[in-house]
C-alpha cells in the first residue's frame, strides 16, 4: 500500500497485486468481509491511519487492486522491467485467471516469515509460530489456545502477547532467550537512534502495562527446550540460558499449556527478488540504494526484503520506492 501511494503521488498508473483477500499484510491483517465486524480495528495499532491509506489508494482512479492474486513467475527481458505472471482468483480454485503484466517499473514488497529454532516436540499440534498465532487472532478472531506460552527472541514477542491477551487467551508467560544484559547492550549501543524513536518507547510502555495488568511474567534469559504431550502439546519445558543461549543445567521447569508460540526473528521472503535477478547482501537481503533501487534496472524493493526494521520503516521504504518507480524526482519534496 505504501509503494502504491507513492507511485500514485508521482502520477503513475498502478496495479497492486496482493496475495491476500484484503489489504494490510500481516501488520493490518483484516477480518473477512463475511464477518461484518463492528470493530475491525480492535486488535490493531494505527487502524484509522490504515483505513485512510486504504481509501486513498484503493479508491484512486489510477489504481487497479488485484486481491487473491499470486505471482508465479517473473521473466527478465533483455531490456526494461521484468514481466510478471499472475494467477488471479481464490487459491486452488480450478479456473484462476492468468495474466502477464509488463510494467515500466516493478516494486517488490514480499515481506517475511517467522524464523524458528527447532526443539524436541516442536512438531506437536498446538506448537506454532508467533506470526501464525497473531494472524489467526487478527484475521479470524481465533485464539491458538487458552493457556499459551510465547517464547523466542526479539521485540515481536510483545505485540503477539498483546494480541492474544486482547483476543481472550491466558498467556502464562513470555520468554525472551537473550539475557537482560544482552538486551540492554542492544538497546543502548546507538542511543542517538533510540532517542529519535520516542513512539517506540511509548509502545513498549503500553505493552509492559498490558502484561502487568494481566499478571503475565516477562522472563529474560529463558527459553523452551522441549514440548511434550500425547497427540498435542500439553506442557512446555523451559530452562535458563547463558548469554550464548546454552542451557544452564538444573534450571528446567515445566509449564502446563495447550498452545506454544515460538519465534526467533524473521527471514525475508526472497523468491520474487531472486526470480527478478536482484543481487543479495550476504545472501540474506536485497541490495538497494538510497532510492530503493535494486541491482536490476526498473526493479525496486521495500520492506523486510531489504532488512528487518519494523512496520514504520517498511511503510517509509515503500512510499519512497513507489515515488521513484512512478517517476518522482529524488529530493523533490513530493512525499512530504
Amino acid at each position: 500500500l505504501g509503494a502504491a501511494a507513492g507511485a500514485l503521488r508521482a502520477g503513475a498508473r498502478v496495479t497492486l497485486v496482493d496475495a491476500a483477500e484484503n489489504p494490510g499484510g500481516q501488520y493490518h491483517r483484516m477480518l473477512p468481509d463475511a464477518y461484518a465486524a463492528a470493530r475491525p480495528g480492535r486488535l490493531h495499532h494505527g487502524w484509522r491511519g490504515f483505513e485512510r491509506l486504504c481509501g486513498r489508494v484503493l479508491g484512486h482512479p489510477r489504481c487497479d487492486w488485484w486481491p487473491e492474486s499470486t505471482v508465479w513467475a517473473i521473466d527478465r527481458p533483455d531490456r526494461g522491467a521484468p514481466h510478471v505472471h499472475v494467477l488471479r482468483g481464490e487459491a486452488d480454485a480450478p479456473e484462476r485467471e492468468r495474466h502477464v503484466l509488463c510494467p515500466d517499473a516493478l516494486v517488490l514488497a514480499p515481506g517475511a516469515h517467522d524464523r524458528t529454532l527447532p526443539f524436541p516436540g516442536w512438531e506437536l499440534p498446538g506448537v506454532c509460530t508467533a506470526g501464525a498465532a497473531q494472524a489467526l487472532a487478527k484475521g479470524e478472531r481465533l485464539v491458538i489456545g487458552d493457556r499459551v506460552v510465547i517464547a523466542g527472541s526479539g521485540p515481536f514477542l510483545l505485540p503477539v502477547a498483546a494480541t492474544l491477551l486482547e483476543a481472550g487467551s491466558t498467556v502464562r508467560e513470555v520468554l525472551e532467550a537473550s539475557t537482560a544484559a544482552t538486551l540492554v547492550r542492544g538497546w543502548t549501543r546507538r542511543p542517538w537512534e533510540l532517542a529519535a524513536q520516542t513512539g517506540k518507547g511509548a509502545e513498549l510502555a503500553g505493552y509492559a502495562g498490558l502484561l502487568a495488568r494481566h499478571g503475565v511474567p516477562y522472563r529474560t534469559g529463558r527459553a523452551v527446550i522441549e514440548a511434550r504431550g500425547e497427540g498435542r502439546v500439553e506442557e512446555a519445558v523451559t530452562a535458563r540460558l547463558r548469554p550464548d543461549w546454552s542451557v544452564v543445567p538444573g534450571t528446567e521447569r515445566t509449564v502446563a499449556v495447550d498452545a506454544l508460540c515460538v519465534t526467533h526473528g524473521f527471514s525475508p521472503q526472497l523468491e520474487l527478488p531472486v526470480a527478478a535477478g536482484c543481487e543479495l547482501r550476504n545472501g540474506a537481503f536485497v541490495i538497494v540504494d538510497g532510492d530503493q533501487r535494486t541491482t536490476v534496472p526498473a526493479v525496486y524493493a521495500a520492506g523486510e526484503a531489504t532488512g528487518i526494521a519494523g512496520a514504520q520503516a517498511a511503510r517509509t521504504e515503500g512510499l519512497l520506492a513507489g515515488w521513484i518507480a512512478g517517476g518522482g524526482s529524488a529530493g523533490a519534496g513530493g512525499l512530504g
